[in-house]
């Protein structure tokens, strides 16, 4: 049996107000050879219930993993059911945009030596509007070395490459660098893409591609200093991890700079969140 050429994943976990919503819009690409396999981890709000409709779609795989272990163990599970050459995780609640998977499939034929394509994002509320466009990338486009790429998201104290949403990677690649790096959970998508981008380039796309939808989980300040922390504790790892890659200033630079953006992050959710009541 022939493999898709893309396989995109969905850990879902009380996602019942989005989940459809999520699903339709990977149905809706424009690139159709993929499939995508969804994993609910245990949900009590109904989830399961709403992917019931999509039983019976020929591309669609409905499957329930064990509750524990977080989101990483239902990232893990659900990864490992692909079969394509390139592997999407889209969380239940966000969305990929229609020309989402040709366009990143696209710059991987274009550029052999590309390992990791990413895109620019919008953060959107829950009943789906745009509250912030474009965000993502650093103000980079096009091809990049990969360490270079790591260095400069190190630098910058934070996820330069955006959800997982935005994110196309080669199946194979993630393999070999033993699947999704969960030792820092806030940070287990930025932290593997690093690992990833270590075998080669990346490839920046200059425009929105995918949706990131800002959640009540997202509001809470005291996250900041945890969040921070494993951030560093991310960047002292792959320093120890890929000898070489990182020098004390680009450490220390990174540390200063998640220090503040976790503060400036939480209270920039504060102000999205005041601003979107104000408009119900």
């Amino acid at each position: 049996m022939s493999h898709p050429r893309v396989s995109v994943v969905i850990p879902s976990f009380q996602n019942a107000a989005f989940i459809e919503a999520t699903v339709e819009s990977v149905l809706a690409q424009t690139f159709t050879d993929f499939e995508l396999i969804v994993a609910d981890h245990g949900s009590t709000d109904g989830t399961w219930e709403r992917l019931a409709r999509f039983a019976d779609e020929d591309r669609v795989t409905l499957v329930q993993t064990p509750p524990g272990g977080g989101a990483p163990a239902n990232w893990q599970a659900v990864t490992a059911r692909a079969r394509g050459e390139f592997v999407k995780l889209v969380c239940g609640d966000d969305l990929i945009y229609p020309t989402c998977l040709r366009e990143q499939v696209d710059a991987m034929d274009a550029h052999p030596g590309v390992v990791l394509v990413a895109g620019r994002r919008d953060l959107i509320d829950a009943a789906g509007a745009v509250v912030v466009g474009g965000r993502g990338m650093s103000r980079i486009s096009g091809l990049h070395e990969g360490r270079a790429a790591i260095r400069r998201t190190v630098r910058m104290g934070t996820n330069i490459f955006g959800e997982p949403a935005t994110v196309l990677f080669r199946r194979r690649d993630l393999e070999a660098v033993g699947g999704w790096w969960s030792d820092y959970p806030y940070v287990i998508d930025e932290a593997t893409y690093a690992l990833v981008l270590l075998r080669g380039d990346l490839y920046a796309v200059d425009r929105s591609i995918a949706a990131f939808r800002i959640s009540d989980g997202q509001w809470s300040v005291d996250l900041a200093a945890e969040q921070a922390a494993q951030v560093i504790g991310f960047h002292d790892a792959l320093a120890a991890r890929a000898p070489g890659l990182l020098s004390r200033r680009d450490l220390a630079m990174g540390a200063a700079m998640a220090r503040g953006l976790g503060v400036a992050r939480r209270l920039t959710y504060l102000a999205l969140r005041r601003r979107m009541s104000a408009s119900d």
